[in-house]
């Protein structure tokens, strides 16, 4: 008897055991269930959207965590792991191999802007009208103008490593042999570019990556400081683009969708949360006149939350529609 009771002893002692880690698991479920970990590109850009979005996420009811600040390939792999739920900083189809690589478990969702992100390579106007190039292939002939540290090859502010861009632009350079007279430049985008934009003040000829929305075509205005100019890459179509060395030129990019992407299992976890990432969306020319208030001096944190304050402010009803 006294044994029958205590294996019933220990048996309760299991149960009790048991009842305990269902328990925790079912609270540190609810919790998880109410905070996201959220990153953000490392372009300064696309900090804009992703203060709006986590504004929206807080509105909802949701514990936001970041966002932190991540290089492309740092987001899709982590994002893969679990260990970031979500960004509103994807490229597509820029970012369309980080994608593959996630076998399944990350998708974009929702669009922030379609067919927004112009992306390509500009020169000067002035060198584009005095030396006739159209193309980056005419850069050879001219490369000693765009020559800042005296190699004989053209300076061109580029991507740093781990964005998706860098990847397009080693194609470039490897499929039409760039790399024989254009130095890229891979440091940080926004040094290089005021560096660039510097040069330009002081009469020099510059060459550069960027995309649209950013405050690049805002310090130097499309079609009178510079012009797109062709890069005869393969994989991309001539395209009728304002600005431009040509009526139809082919800039080596896709017209990207911005999108958010997220871990799959996170959003079955949170169809509320998918649900507001198909809903939502910001107008470009919204992106554009932020990131020139950025430009201007206004790219603190505290700036940065301000501008997303205002503009949920100025787009109230279009906000609460997302997250009804």
């Amino acid at each position: 008897m006294l044994q029958k009771l205590g294996k019933l002893g220990g048996h309760m002692k299991y149960l009790k055991y048991l009842v305990s880690i269902i328990t925790a698991i079912s609270i540190s479920s609810v919790v998880s269930a109410n905070e996201i970990k959220m990153g953000k590109a490392d372009w300064d850009t696309g900090y804009f959207q992703a203060e709006i979005y986590k504004q929206a996420l807080e509105k909802m009811g949701y514990k936001v965590s970041g966002p932190t600040v991540m290089k492309p390939q740092v987001f899709y792999v982590a994002a893969t792991a679990g260990d970031v739920d979500l960004w509103v900083n994807g490229w597509f189809g820029t970012h369309d191999g980080y994608i593959s690589e996630s076998k399944g478990k990350v998708k974009p969702v929702g669009y922030v802007m379609k067919g927004g992100g112009a992306q390509g390579y500009l020169i000067d106007k002035k060198s584009a009208d005095k030396f006739g190039i159209k193309s980056v292939m005419d850069i050879k002939k001219h490369a000693k103008e765009f020559d800042s540290n005296g190699d004989g090859k053209a300076d061109m502010v580029a991507c740093p490593p781990g964005w998706g861009c860098e990847k397009v632009i080693s194609k470039h350079f490897d499929e039409l042999g760039l790399g024989d007279f254009i130095n890229p430049v891979k440091a940080d985008y926004s040094a290089s570019m005021a560096d660039a934009v510097s040069k330009y003040k002081n009469g020099k000829s510059i060459l550069f990556y960027t995309w649209t929305p950013n405050w690049t075509v805002g310090a130097l205005k499309l079609g009178k400081d510079v012009v797109w100019i062709e890069v005869p890459y393969s994989k991309t179509k001539p395209t009728k683009i304002a600005n431009a060395t040509k009526s139809k030129v082919n800039l080596g990019f896709g017209a990207d969708d911005i999108r958010p992407a997220a871990n799959v299992d996170f959003l079955k976890a949170n169809p509320k949360v998918e649900k507001m990432l198909k809903k939502a969306s910001i107008p470009l020319g919204d992106i554009a006149a932020q990131n020139l208030k950025m430009n201007k001096g206004e790219k603190s944190e505290k700036a940065i939350k301000k501008h997303a304050a205002e503009w949920i402010k100025a787009n109230q009803s279009t906000f609460d529609s997302w997250i009804k």
